[in-house]
């Protein structure tokens, strides 16, 4: 797990509930005569860290608290690579058939852009690179969306 700097997760200490109790297990007389154990949640997200590790609070509360924002760090980023999934996803779209830009019909010399609804009978200079038709009337389309969204 990625730990955090404290300067990348910064964490309001109002946002944090700390319970201190006695430790279990082994570990001699002293871990049924202190309250050594720290269990920190953090109410905005519900995410608890229970240390027990050290014979002393403060260092059980440092450590619990790099635990936490090491978690935390790791639940952000990946907030951020589903957000950027997600992007990713609808640019790409799924390519199903339904999806498709253009159809090239070779027998009827026909080029049709799905996204503007225009038809080209010119297959051969269209694979030469003669794209002046598909080209203007990409720009109208994008020219007229450009217009409805500034006008809305």
């Amino acid at each position: 797990m990625p730990e955090a700097e404290e300067v990348e997760i910064e964490i309001d200490p109002s946002e944090l509930k700390i319970d201190v109790y006695r430790s279990t297990g082994p570990g001699g007389q002293s871990v049924n005569t202190t309250d050594s154990a720290v269990r920190i949640t953090h109410l905005p997200t519900g995410i608890v860290v229970a240390m027990q590790d050290e014979k002393s609070q403060l260092q059980n509360r440092q450590k619990a608290l790099r635990v936490l924002r090491a978690r935390l760090l790791e639940r952000e980023l990946e907030r951020q690579r589903r957000e950027v999934e997600e992007v990713r996803r609808t640019q790409i779209g799924s390519g199903d058939r339904a999806e498709k830009i253009r159809t090239y019909n070779y027998p009827d010399s026909r080029v049709t852009d799905h996204r503007v609804k225009v038809t080209v009978h010119n297959l051969d200079g269209v694979l030469r690179g003669e794209l002046d038709d598909l080209t203007e009337a990409l720009t109208a389309e994008e020219r007229r969306r450009a217009f409805e969204t500034a006008g809305v």
